[in-house]
């Protein structure tokens, strides 16, 4: 096996705990991104037991069936672009996906739906939700900035669209801000 999937691993933290725990087995990585890394040559069949099972202890699990590995795939390229790489965020969601995963957009959106209960949007809506939770607690930037970070047309589609998800008003959140976010793995 030359890339390991590896499902929960979220975020750039992941990332670096993925790669110090490979270092400890004495495997080295030729690149680790979100869910996945990627080997110079193929492992051994013991080589991953080892990984597997020191990734278990972590929260991690190695996915080997390719419909699981597609959705992990697609909930790591929303994360990205949500949480990480706000540029494509201008572009189609659909768009992204078939480019990267060279897959028809409607047979993405069925799998995921069939396999994860909800649409890619709503998954993807939760995401931008998150982040605009984030950025509130940050307190940095007015809602209207927030609204045009993330793409929204309006301030006021993306104040219905955080009460419809989170029962609040992003003015309501950001005073009780505490405990109201959750991890991306949570998601």
């Amino acid at each position: 096996m030359k890339v390991l999937y590896i499902k929960n691993m979220v975020c750039s933290r992941c990332i670096m705990v993925v790669d110090n725990e490979l270092n400890k087995l004495g495997v080295q990585a030729e690149q680790i991104k979100l869910g996945e890394a990627t080997f110079k040559e193929e492992l051994q069949p013991e080589e991953v037991i080892k990984i597997h099972s020191a990734l278990i202890s972590l929260g991690f699990n190695l996915i080997d069936d390719k419909k699981s590995r597609l959705i992990e795939q697609i909930k790591n390229i929303i994360i990205d672009v949500v949480h990480y790489n706000n540029e494509e965020l201008k572009s189609n969601l659909s768009t992204i996906l078939n480019k990267q995963l060279h897959h028809d957009y409607n047979y993405l959106s069925n799998l995921f739906s069939e396999v994860e209960g909800l649409t890619i949007e709503k998954y993807f809506i939760t995401q931008k939700i998150e982040k605009v939770k984030e950025l509130l607690v940050y307190d940095e930037l007015t809602l209207s900035e927030i609204a045009h970070q993330l793409n929204y047309s309006s301030v006021a589609y993306l104040s219905n669209q955080f009460k419809k998800i989170t029962g609040l008003t992003p003015s309501h959140f950001k005073r009780i801000k505490e405990n109201k976010r959750k991890s991306l793995d949570e998601l």
